[in-house]
């Protein structure tokens, strides 16, 4: 199964193109920046860990995808607290890195044990 087709990879994406398009205007660059690549970062590392050739190397970028989505969640509150991201959208997106890292460790769980489904 290629990434494209995978449920976490898609919702990584939406939320990574969401988040650019919902700060475009944000005039505090290294914020923007930081946030920005994140969630990049979330769907980038599962297609970069799903194009590599060994399951070591695959469960390396999924991992990282999933601290992504930890340093997300974090730098979203801040934004809130912070009066960059309205609350209800910051906590939206905050809930959708939970679930994405949710997500994320079932399959870094499926890859240790040799047997990845693709569902995720």
């Amino acid at each position: 199964m290629r990434h494209e087709q995978m449920e976490v990879w898609q919702r990584g994406k939406r939320l990574s193109v969401e988040v650019y398009r919902e700060l475009h205007g944000l005039r505090d660059f290294g914020f923007k920046d930081q946030i920005t690549r994140s969630a990049l970062s979330i769907p980038s590392n599962i297609a970069e860990g799903f194009e590599r050739y060994t399951e070591r190397e695959k469960f390396r970028f999924v991992s990282i995808a999933k601290g992504s989505c930890g340093e997300f969640a974090t730098q979203a509150l801040i934004g809130m607290e912070i009066g960059y991201i309205a609350e209800q959208k910051g906590t939206q997106w905050r809930n959708e890195a939970i679930q994405l890292s949710r997500m994320l460790g079932a399959l870094l769980n499926a890859l240790a044990s040799g047997q990845a489904k693709h569902k995720s």
